[in-house]
């Protein structure tokens, strides 16, 4: 029959080894991530300062197009009707607004009571 160790004195002597195991893996990890999250911040910072580089040069050519361009600035051509092609006016169709008057119907859940603000 095989000697019998309570699991306490297995403890006793596994508790310094896992010690001395465990502490140098979590102090890589640890140490590992916090590098990477550096390079992460890093990476970011440097991405960033690109943009606002490119926004700045952006920028900088639209102001001088305007100054040397007679001051308005450069829009993109708007597509053609059909109407506009041949050189008629387009037909023009206007929409009323909702207002709050108007009755929209009670909302999902809700009495027509609660829906128009009136008591009944």
């Amino acid at each position: 029959m095989p000697p019998v160790l309570p699991p306490f004195l297995i403890g006793l002597i596994a508790a310094p080894l896992a010690r001395r195991v465990v502490k140098p893996l979590m102090r890589g990890l640890v140490k590992t991530s916090v590098g990477l999250v550096l390079e992460v911040k890093r990476a970011a910072h440097e991405a960033s300062e690109g943009l606002q580089d490119l926004a700045a040069e952006v920028t900088a050519e639209v102001v001088a197009a305007q100054m040397t361009g007679g001051g308005e600035p450069e829009s993109p051509a708007q597509p053609q009707t059909a109407a506009q092609a041949q050189g008629q006016a387009p037909q023009v169709t206007q929409e009323r607004p909702v207002t709050d008057a108007q009755h929209k119907g009670p909302g999902k859940g809700r009495t027509p009571a609660v829906a128009t603000g009136k008591a009944h």
